[in-house]
């Protein structure tokens, strides 16, 4: 049986990893950021539930009476 020829991997790892790092150079490079960023301003709404206006209560199994 054959032995792997691993002389060639160290060039080709590296190879690719330049690749990635150009490839994700040019990426970010194409963005256009802004230069003087401004907040937003937010608007908060506040909406009314039904839930919100009555009175509501919840019966936990165990604050019922025992039923025998």
């Amino acid at each position: 049986m054959p032995q792997l020829d691993t002389s060639t991997w160290f060039i080709t790892i590296l190879s690719m990893i330049l690749t990635l790092f150009l490839i994700f150079q040019l990426k970010i490079s194409n963005f256009i950021y802004p230069l003087n960023p401004e907040s937003k301003t937010i608007n908060k709404h506040k909406y009314t539930n039904p839930w919100e206006t009555k009175w509501t209560k919840i019966y936990l199994p165990l604050s019922l009476p025992q039923q025998l």
